[in-house]
């Protein structure tokens, strides 16, 4: 397998493939009790806004199926239900402990048996081919060791005509928000993770990724690649992130 530079980086750290998945997985068994409080302190709340509009765009449908990759807590997959009730919505996490605090918050809002609950890694998901019809993951493909195998994984799973949807950290284009952006990431961060979750480390990790994931162009060209059409890039607040989004050719449409 060709090695693409975050197949090797963990933050600053270069390790081995393996190491990172290994290291990644431990990541979020140390910051998961501590998961949604975090993003609200880190974000001022505003993932809430760029997770609402990932919806928007998804416009959810009652008779679809949906997978959430890397959707332990359920963020996006409670507010897939909220649009539609009836849908089929998986959610998949490499990580027990953060499906945990997912199932506890269905439990608490009274709909656990609503989602299906799966434990696996987005580079081999235990679903049979063409199974979904819109497949998400917000804010976990840079934690992904060989992104190009989970994008094949994705288009795998889907439906022909199935859609594809990414919420992840960019680049910031402006100056001077980007050297905002820099300083309040690089010393902010780490210590609100410090003094809430215990846990400076991890999120040391988690701005260093940022700075390791592929530029948005790059995502998409390698989305084409994986075989999705119509691959394009969203920016939010700035670049700050990106709404990735790509097609599963329709075999019917070409033909």
């Amino acid at each position: 397998m060709t090695l693409n530079p975050e197949n090797t980086q963990f933050g600053e750290k270069s390790v081995t493939p393996e190491e990172k998945t290994g290291l990644v997985r431990g990541v979020f068994d140390s910051v998961a009790d501590n998961y949604d409080l975090m993003n609200d302190l880190m974000s001022g709340g505003v993932h809430r806004l760029w997770k609402d509009r990932l919806i928007a765009m998804i416009r959810p449908q009652d008779n679809q199926a949906f997978l959430d990759v890397a959707g332990g807590t359920g963020d996006i997959a409670f507010r897939i239900k909220g649009k539609a009730p009836c849908a089929n919505i998986t959610i998949c996490d490499l990580n027990q402990h953060m499906l945990s605090v997912g199932r506890d918050r269905a439990i608490d809002q009274g709909c656990v048996n609503a989602f299906t609950w799966a434990t696996g890694n987005a580079e081999k998901l235990p679903f049979p081919d063409e199974t979904f019809d819109v497949y998400t993951i917000a804010f976990g493909l840079r934690n992904v060791t060989h992104i190009d195998t989970a994008l094949a994984e994705a288009a795998r799973v889907l439906k022909p005509g199935g859609r594809f949807f990414c919420l992840e950290f960019g680049q910031v284009k402006n100056p001077m928000l980007a050297k905002f952006y820099d300083t309040y990431s690089r010393t902010i961060i780490p210590k609100i993770g410090k003094y809430i979750a215990k846990d400076e480390e991890s999120y040391q990790y988690l701005i260093e990724s940022i700075r390791k994931f592929p530029r948005a162009d790059d995502l998409c060209n390698r989305m084409k690649t994986a075989g999705f059409t119509r691959a394009t890039a969203t920016a939010l607040t700035g670049g700050i992130v990106h709404i990735h989004q790509g097609n599963k050719p329709d075999i019917k449409a070409v033909r």
